[in-house]
């Protein structure tokens, strides 16, 4: 997960973009304030407990290095960047047919949501948390859920200044000191619990393991040395029968990690991926950042973020062994960014979502959306889905 990208990068990236909502955004934005004098005065680092989802769950947040801004029923926090909202979230998406009216899991702050079945075939979530991560968090909040539809408050179950150790050291980024984790994932495998982590200073990747085998943790380094295990950001943890592998950022390598979970065993291996021949995807890796792996029914699903037509997508390929080669790039879910796939207890399948682009119906706050599987494989929104906005 990256910075949100500057209006002029947007407007000049090329025909790819969809410019009729970019085009009202560019016009009706301000410049930004003046950076912040005591940033401490002005975010929390947590995100809290958050509620239950009053509406159509529209508005939302937009946090950045300009400040952070709020649309929603609550008055916006002392110091929150005030500019008009304008067009940051206008639900092109769905109005164009592209996704069927959907509506956030929670009223919560929360970027790169990801769900995870744990072993008590409970849900639990996490993501990137409090006001404004590109300044500061105090570190990994939880939540739980045995139904996707009501959430408890687990708290801060790994903190830089309670559990921290190279991780603690504040950083720069763009000019501005931060200190926050980007992008953590709890994972269950090999039946205990690990949480993986990026930080935003660009310190790199990292592996924590629950000592007590529950959820809340207490959390300690798994690998060792205790130093980070990449650069980068965004990693992600896949089992598959009695391995683990590990990979980050866009997806171009996976790591086989130690049967121990104290490292990789060997080096990370470059994938392998064929781009699509009509051109619609140019890079070299399957996406921008925001790694995800799963698999299903025999093939392996490697993808993550991408900005495609203006949107800030879930892309995917797909690959009959881990580490490829992988051929069907395509954009599975429209704005559903850098998060995960999961399969509910009724062996259903999700793609996470929290909305990082003026096409969404809204930004920051966590979100599932229902998939299925066409007969090649590829990835398709569900029509019906279980959280949609009220009638």
């Amino acid at each position: 997960m990256t910075p949100f990208p500057s209006r002029r990068a947007l407007l000049t990236a090329g025909a790819a973009l969809v410019t009729r909502p970019l085009a009202v955004w560019a016009a009706q934005e301000k410049p930004p304030p003046a950076p912040f004098t005591s940033p401490a005065d002005v975010y929390s680092g947590i995100s809290g407990p958050g509620e239950a989802v009053v509406g159509d769950g529209s508005g939302g947040y937009r946090s950045g290095y300009e400040g952070l801004m709020y649309k929603g029923g609550k008055p916006a926090k002392k110091g929150w960047f005030t500019a008009e909202w304008g067009n940051r979230a206008t639900g092109y998406a769905v109005k164009d047919g592209l996704l069927p009216p959907i509506r956030p899991l929670w009223d919560l702050h929360l970027r790169d949501t990801v769900i995870t079945v744990g072993g008590d075939g409970r849900y639990y979530m996490t993501g990137s948390s409090g006001d404004n991560i590109w300044d500061r968090n105090d570190g990994i909040e939880l939540w739980r859920s045995d139904d996707l539809k009501a959430w408890d408050y687990l708290g801060l179950v790994w903190s830089f200044d309670k559990d921290g150790t190279w991780q603690k050291a504040w950083g720069k980024r763009r000019n501005t000191t931060m200190r926050a984790v980007w992008a953590p994932e709890l994972c269950y495998v090999k039946k205990n619990y690990y949480l993986t982590f990026s930080l935003a200073s660009g310190a790199g990747t990292g592996l924590l393991k629950s000592t007590t085998g529950k959820p809340e943790g207490p959390y300690v380094t798994a690998n060792r040395p205790d130093a980070r295990l990449t650069g980068g950001i965004d990693a992600t943890l896949f089992e598959d029968g009695d391995k683990v592998y590990f990979t980050w950022g866009r997806g171009g390598s996976i790591a086989l990690m130690k049967d121990d979970m104290s490292g990789f065993d060997g080096e990370p291996k470059k994938v392998k991926f064929e781009k699509p021949a009509d051109g619609s995807w140019t890079r070299d890796e399957v996406a921008q950042e925001g790694a995800s792996l799963f698999k299903r029914d025999g093939k392996y699903y490697l993808g993550g973020a991408a900005f495609y037509k203006g949107r800030y997508s879930s892309v995917v390929a797909i690959a009959d062994h881990v580490y490829g080669p992988y051929k069907q790039w395509h954009e599975a879910v429209p704005c559903g960014g850098g998060t995960n796939y999961f399969r509910d207890k009724s062996g259903g399948w999700w793609c996470c979502y929290f909305g990082n682009d003026d096409q969404s119906p809204w930004r920051e706050k966590p979100g599932a959306v229902r998939v299925e599987f066409a007969a090649d494989g590829k990835i398709v929104v569900a029509k019906n889905q279980p959280f949609a906005p009220p009638k």
